[in-house]
């Protein structure tokens, strides 16, 4: 059973804690899913979460429309990931691409979230390029003003929901000034004429991936999101809430990997008595349960400070994004360890974590632009 003290940690409300009950429960009776048909597993997972009403999370409600509660986007993430990765991956993918609109949207754009909150569509964020990814002011696509329209033209890759998505929140130059200050924020549903998948991509913990190729793919001016020329500004004030929640992703990755070693160490025997009588085994447990909580106070520090109103939280997000991602590399590969032979078994569990963990200290800012990101952050503030 995962350590659930730190709900009472003072970051977290009675509504936190109630939602963190009520997912777990539904988790125990839906998690984690066949995953023998990603595109048919994530189309499942989008529509039962949908139901459930936890895609109510993802974005605000163009009704009613209040601040992303961004500690249960967290609570979230850690639970679903703890449970099934795939559905982590699920519910990341609907608030993250469909951010911009949440953020920034016209009223018209929005209105594309009520169906993606419930589960009735499938939402991507494709921003990433062949020569771009973390180095988004290198970007090549273009949209090109034509009338009252705007006609793309050019790729985009790694994107997660390619394929299967209903709509894409893209990325484009649109050429107002040089680098990041000439990009704009488009939404393109996805069966608009001459957008196509170039490719699927397929990694070690299988997910939808793609690149999508726009080919004079024309869509209406009213499909700009915000203003033109603030693309990058938009996207980064929508990482800026998501980053966060990559990190409680690794969270709920390393709970689960530290849960599954306590049960292997307390009942695997070795040379006549459990496995964890060896000292150098508790010291291994010790360092994945510190890790793991320093890294849930990163995490919800970080959520606690943008609920709180903090205009920006890019010091305390990519603080958390980098240790949680980088430390639940650790404590799984230790969880692999200590279950010898069975660690590296394809299907068992923290096999999966394994393949799980590592494109996380990747997507949405690797680590080493983290570290650039915090070192900036502090120089800047003193």
């Amino acid at each position: 059973m995962a350590d659930k003290s730190f709900l009472n940690w003072p970051f977290f409300e009675d509504h936190h804690r109630k939602l963190a009950e009520d997912l777990e429960s539904w988790c125990d009776k839906n998690l984690p899913v066949d995953h023998s048909n990603i595109d048919a597993a994530c189309r499942e997972l989008v529509a039962k979460l949908g139901e459930a009403g936890f895609l109510t999370y993802s974005a605000i409600d163009p009704d009613k429309p209040e601040a992303l509660d961004v500690r249960s986007l967290c609570l979230i993430r850690e639970t679903l990931a703890r449970h099934d990765g795939l559905a982590d991956f699920a519910f990341a993918m609907q608030g993250l691409g469909t951010g911009t609109i949440s953020l920034f949207g016209s009223e018209e754009e929005q209105q594309w979230l009520h169906s993606t909150r419930a589960g009735k569509a499938i939402s991507a964020f494709a921003l990433s390029e062949p020569r771009s990814g973390s180095d988004v002011a290198n970007m090549d696509m273009t949209a090109v003003r034509d009338g009252e329209h705007f006609i793309l033209n050019g790729e985009k890759t790694w994107i997660s929901n390619g394929g299967i998505a209903d709509l894409y929140c893209v990325f484009a130059r649109t050429g107002e000034a040089p680098g990041a200050r000439g990009i704009s924020a488009f939404v393109v549903p996805a069966e608009t004429p001459g957008l196509s998948i170039k490719e699927r991509l397929h990694v070690i913990a299988p997910h939808p991936l793609a690149t999508l190729s726009f080919k004079d793919v024309r869509i209406p001016a009213t499909g700009l999101i915000g203003e033109a020329g603030q693309g990058f500004k938009l996207s980064m004030a929508v990482l800026d809430v998501f980053r966060s929640t990559v990190g409680a992703a690794a969270l709920g990755f390393a709970r689960r990997a530290l849960e599954e070693t306590v049960s292997r160490v307390q009942n695997r025997e070795l040379f006549g008595a459990p496995l964890f009588d060896l000292q150098m085994v508790q010291g291994h447990v010790a360092e994945m349960a510190l890790d793991v909580d320093a890294a849930a106070l990163l995490v919800y520090r970080a959520a606690w400070t943008k609920d709180k109103g903090a205009d920006r939280v890019t010091r305390e997000a990519a603080m958390a994004k980098l240790y949680s991602t980088d430390r639940a590399q650790s404590v799984i590969d230790k969880a692999v360890q200590l279950h010898g032979g069975d660690g590296v078994r394809s299907g068992t569990v923290v096999e999966g974590l394994y393949r799980e963990i590592r494109a996380l200290r990747i997507y949405e800012g690797a680590s080493d632009v983290q570290k650039v990101v915090i070192a900036r952050q502090v120089m800047n503030a003193s």
